[in-house]
């Protein structure tokens, strides 16, 4: 910006300010009179547009709170300030039309991705270019507002030359120009080549075609971008100004970016290949409408962790991998929870109230008895004048249940794959347990082991979901040495008025180093047996062996089916082998619905034996 346009634009800011908040209306009143939006922040600096997590472009939005972000000073250097309403109709149309909210914001970027092997890294850019079609054909033809005029603008603002070099570019503006009829080059596209009027014509089709289906669709324009993008290996600084979507999802809630859909897959296809696009038939291809065409919103499949979390980093959300793998298989986990096991006790206890007593800061704010509290002052005063009722207990007739608490040993030796990176059944398959455990109010430990000295643990039996799922998700990828001492130490010194434990082993041959003498030289069979007697709840392993272990009585797997035909025997292990590891899933179903009421039908296993 020329020191002379600086100077008139900070006398022009206040002036500036109120034209573009008188904007606001008339912006939202583009998409509909209902439309009902917080105001947009004006930021009158970059300093404040910066503050505000805005840079690159001159406009944003944040789809955690629903907001629109301007940077004032850029709209004035770019020669934009009379264009207020476009700008901020654009903005809006982001938040009621493409993408509208986080979960298709993750659909969105997932699609593209897919169709940009090898450039995935600027899927948020395409994404955004994407989306930008939808909502500036809308306010164009629909609204009659300038958004033409806009990219007039950008393009002479970029630098003459700058963006007619750019081919990407060239076939945006081309496009353009096809959806309102405008002149070859009206946009700056003089110079498109055959090759892009076709391209472009395709495009504007595609984005007339699924106006109504804009997500399906994203696939394909995708496909029709990337021979463009490996030509432009750099971004040019036109497109960054149009990258108003930039971590539109960050602060968000993860959700909806785990299950592959079923147009995610087929839709990484060149428009020329759609019929509803191209007008050809193909006797291969259904070309039914697309207004009637159906399919399921999920293919069955799930993305690994990896693919998931590069997903998550683009639409904006900051997540160490750990975090991210948290909040994976928490997700995979939800649709299977099951009740755990509760246990009837032969009659419950009803609270009876026997008086007051003091109520002080750091005591549970439900527990606060306002009345009695207001009797004593109209003013009430923490710890002096503060009470809550005083309960005592007294046997009932009904029976009540008493939940099973879950102690975990989960194997993270060399042999399991790392849950961060590709999934883990044996994570999954605990976070499924664990979880349903929480439901009915057991708490869970959760024991992470591989070599020796390698161990993390939950530091005893809690109810934190998020420490639970993260050592669930933490691997080592050593060698394998039980750790006797944690099995040892936690059942020690439990009293006989604990709740009873359930203890549970997920891992494969190497359990057998549980029965090892530990570092004290006790048995690893005398210390199995006491937590067994301590917990009494039962003890189950479920490991990768195959199915026919138990009969093996000679070779590699006899010393090991040994230990394990003993600890079935002596000590009442209940051994499940699961074949393939992705068996975990039924196994951990199954191993919930067997304990989820009395009486419910026992369900097995099929891979127990």
């Amino acid at each position: 910006m020329s020191v002379l346009r600086d100077t008139k634009f900070r006398a022009d800011r206040a002036t500036l300010i109120e034209r573009w908040r008188a904007a606001w209306p008339q912006a939202l009143a583009a998409w509909s009179k209902f439309t009902r939006l917080r105001d947009a922040r004006l930021c009158e600096s970059r300093v404040d547009a910066a503050q505000e997590g805005l840079s690159g472009s001159f406009a944003m939005i944040r789809l955690f709170d629903q907001s629109v972000v301007v940077d004032l000073e850029s709209v004035y250097e770019l020669g934009l300030e009379d264009y207020a309403v476009e700008i901020l109709a654009h903005e809006i149309g982001h938040h009621v039309l493409a993408p509208g909210n986080a979960t298709d914001q993750f659909r969105l970027l997932a699609r593209i991705r897919r169709a940009l092997p090898t450039l995935e890294r600027h899927a948020p850019m395409v994404a955004n270019l994407y989306t930008d079609l939808y909502i500036n054909d809308r306010l164009q033809r629909r609204s009659n507002l300038r958004m033409a005029d806009i990219y007039k603008r950008l393009a002479e603002a970029s630098g003459k030359g700058d963006a007619k070099q750019t081919s990407v570019w060239t076939l945006y503006m081309r496009i353009y120009e096809n959806l309102w009829k405008l002149d070859k080059g009206a946009l700056g596209a003089s110079h498109a080549d055959a090759r892009i009027d076709t391209d472009a014509w395709l495009g504007a089709r595609l984005i007339r075609v699924y106006a109504n289906d804009w997500l399906s669709s994203a696939g394909k324009f995708a496909t029709l971008l990337l021979p463009y993008l490996v030509e432009d290996t750099e971004s040019k600084k036109v497109l960054n100004y149009l990258h108003d979507t930039k971590d539109a999802a960050e602060g968000c809630e993860p959700s909806g970016a785990q299950d592959i859909e079923n147009d995610e897959i087929e839709g990484a296809i060149h428009p020329s290949e759609d019929p509803n696009i191209s007008g050809l038939d193909d006797e291969t291809t259904d070309s039914k409408p697309v207004e009637q065409k159906k399919s399921s919103n999920s293919s069955g499949q799930a993305r690994e962790p990896f693919e998931y979390g590069e997903i998550l980093k683009a639409a904006g959300i900051k997540l160490p991998d750990h975090d991210i793998a948290v909040r994976y298989y928490r997700e995979r986990a939800l649709p299977h929870l099951v009740r755990f096991p509760t246990r009837v006790v032969p009659e419950s206890h009803e609270p009876q109230m026997e008086g007051l007593e003091p109520w002080d800061i750091g005591d549970p704010f439900d527990d606060l008895d306002w009345l009695q509290t207001l009797m004593q002052s109209p003013r009430p005063i923490p710890g002096l004048t503060t009470v809550r009722r005083l309960y005592g207990r007294e046997p009932g007739r009904t029976p009540d249940r008493m939940p099973v608490d879950l102690d975990m040993y989960v194997d993270s030796s060399g042999s399991m794959p790392n849950p961060q990176q590709q999934t883990s059944y044996l994570a999954l398959a605990g976070a499924i347990i664990a979880l349903s455990a929480l439901r009915v109010g057991s708490k869970v430990q959760v024991t992470l082991w591989s070599g020796k000295g390698q161990v993390t643990d939950t530091s005893g039996f809690v109810r934190d979901e998020d420490k639970i799922l993260k050592v669930l998700t933490g691997f080592y990828g050593g060698a394998t040495c039980f750790p006797i001492h944690q099995l040892r130490e936690t059942y020690a010194a439990r009293g006989v008025n604990a709740r009873p434990v359930h203890i549970l082993m997920i891992s494969d041959d190497g359990i057998t180093t549980m029965f090892d003498r530990d570092e004290r030289g006790n048995s690893g069979w005398d210390i199995s047996a006491k937590a067994l007697a301590a917990g009494r709840a039962g003890g189950t392993m479920a490991l990768n062996l195959p199915m026919s272990w138990a009969d093996q009585h000679a070779g590699r797997m006899s010393p090991v089916a040994a230990n394990l035909n003993r600890a079935r025997r002596e000590q009442g292990w209940e051994i499940y082998a699961i074949a393939k590891f992705e068996d975990l899933l039924e196994f951990a179903r199954a191993f919930s619905r067997r304990h989820y009421a009395i009486n419910e039908k026992v369900t097995r296993p099929e891979a127990r034996s």
